[in-house]
């Protein structure tokens, strides 16, 4: 499945550059895609999913203080509810209770959500996916690594 496919190589990006502490080791487009073509990623994921990281990098939070307020409450819209089972935006509320995700971080995760193809999204791309969120995010150090022992650890019921 093609949503399957950009997710996979968001993921084995991740892994191999995005998470390396040495930025050096970081390269360009053209040579990364020569590389994920190697490791057998087609062509046209490999361009969707660098299009995703772009539009990540240039989606900040929004300054809006309707879904920052307290007393704010997320209404999910009907394609939203398809994409994101009970499940996933269940844990979306639980990392935002707990303190990982703020309601503006949230919004960008759905927003990434829905930027892939396909149809379900289950609870471990969100995982991912959030996780991807909170490290291109100045500032949110705290917030992945909590995450990312979430994602590698699977601990939900460990969280202090």
């Amino acid at each position: 499945m093609m949503k399957e496919n950009v997710l996979d190589v968001l993921m084995y990006l991740f892994e191999n550059y995005l998470d390396d502490d040495d930025t050096e080791s970081a390269t360009d487009r053209e040579s990364l895609t020569v590389e994920l073509e190697q490791a057998g990623f087609p062509k046209v994921e490999i361009n969707k999913a660098f299009d995703w990281l772009e539009n990540l990098a240039s989606n900040p939070p929004e300054a809006d203080n309707s879904i920052t307020r307290p007393d704010a409450f997320r209404v999910y819209a009907q394609p939203e509810i398809e994409r994101l089972g009970l499940e996933c935006r269940g844990f979306l509320q639980y990392l935002e209770n707990i303190g990982i995700l703020e309601a503006a971080q949230r919004e960008v995760v759905i927003d990434r959500i829905m930027a892939l193809d396909g149809d379900e999204i289950d609870l471990e791309q969100v995982k991912w996916i959030t996780l991807m969120v909170l490290f291109n995010r100045p500032g949110q150090e705290d917030a992945y690594a909590r995450m990312e022992d979430l994602v590698f650890d699977d601990a939900l019921g460990v969280m202090h």
